[in-house]
């Protein structure tokens, strides 16, 4: 029922003017514009990832969740093994680093950073894959987050040697180009701006010509955010130039 609400009458779930931008940016798209939703450090404040999720459900629409292999719980993994299942193929989860700790003393948080040898960074990420796969199955994808979207280029040959199919971090970040690692940016993070700058780089990641990955951090998102992202989750869903897609599908 609720579901049906949503495709028949968008402006009922409070779609708001804030929008217009990226409705004028889909109108004007001449080809569907391909879209895929990220929402990072699952194992983190559960009750709002749960509240996440259940937009994306109500919608119909794919997300991609990256867990923090050492954060999370038997319970969570319960909860999204059930949930993988009765998704569709909508919902699907890949690694987000191994516990989510920086390990730089100086410059940016990174927990693949410089200051750790390839081996430490390969030791960590296999634990991390091992964990994941006992706790949630097949229902993990070979991708890979990184915390706080930063690697080095070791992280990215320890992933292509651990059989990683992609890698996902922000735009603006160097791409490492490493063989066999696809790429597989986010374009939009939804919690740091202000309401009409992102609308702005929604409609600026919406006409890039590249897949418009925005990246929710659910453990952060007040009330507020997760209005807003349901108004554009019914956005997406509704709008005939919108193609929403889960990662993987993209990576081909």
């Amino acid at each position: 029922m609720s579901q049906q609400v949503v495709h028949m009458c968008p402006t009922a779930m409070g779609s708001s003017h804030w929008l217009e931008p990226v409705r004028a940016t889909l109108d004007a798209a001449a080809a569907p514009v391909d879209v895929f939703f990220r929402d990072d450090d699952a194992g983190w404040g559960d009750g709002r990832l749960i509240e996440l999720l259940d937009l994306f459900a109500s919608r119909g629409l794919p997300v991609d969740v990256a867990v923090i292999p050492a954060a999370l719980s038997a319970g969570l993994a319960g909860e999204l093994r059930d949930r993988v299942s009765a998704s569709g193929g909508r919902l699907r989860l890949h690694q987000h680093g191994y516990s989510h700790v920086n390990h730089e003393t100086v410059g940016r948080k990174c927990e693949f950073g410089v200051s750790r040898t390839r081996v430490e960074q390969a030791r960590d990420i296999a634990v991390g894959r091992e964990r994941l796969a006992e706790l949630l199955g097949e229902a993990v994808d070979p991708i890979f987050t990184p915390p706080w979207n930063r690697c080095t280029p070791d992280t990215g040959h320890c992933l292509a040697e651990l059989g990683f199919r992609a890698l996902s971090r922000e735009a603006r970040a160097v791409p490492l180009a490493v063989a066999g690692l696809t790429e597989l940016p986010v374009r939009v993070d939804w919690v740091r701006p202000a309401v009409d700058e992102l609308a702005s780089r929604l409609a600026e990641a919406f006409a890039c010509g590249a897949p418009a990955g925005v990246m929710f951090h659910h453990a952060v998102m007040d009330g507020a955010d997760m209005r807003r992202a349901g108004e554009l989750l019914s956005l997406v869903a509704d709008h005939p130039r919108a193609r929403a897609s889960g990662m993987a599908a993209l990576v081909g």
